[in-house]
């Protein structure tokens, strides 16, 4: 990517970001608005986590691993050990794919 692409888009970045604190008292929005970018962050981010859990490059991993994403995020709600979040979604992963569920 050449220099000046890199540099025309850190600008563009840096501008979006001080807008935000700048325009912060200037600009109401109404309550529903709020929401609805409150819902959309979090959507975003659950489609986010859904595609990198899910996907083995441009495709499904499977259903071996989509049990694992299922029960390690059981067993963070739950609010288990990190450790024991990984163990169990590993565990499941490949206990399923020992059985022949790909």
């Amino acid at each position: 990517m050449p220099v000046t692409a890199v540099l025309i888009l850190a600008a563009g970045t840096f501008a979006i970001r001080i807008a935000g604190p700048l325009l912060r008292d200037r600009v109401t929005l109404p309550d529903k608005a709020r929401e609805v970018i409150s819902a959309s962050a979090t959507v975003l981010l659950l489609a986010l986590v859904a595609v990198s859990a899910l996907t083995n490059g441009k495709q499904f991993g499977g259903w071996a691993l989509a049990a694992g994403v299922v029960v390690g995020g059981l067993a963070a709600w739950r609010k288990l050990p990190f450790v024991a979040v990984i163990v169990l979604a590993a565990a499941t992963t490949a206990g399923l794919r020992l059985i022949g569920v790909a």
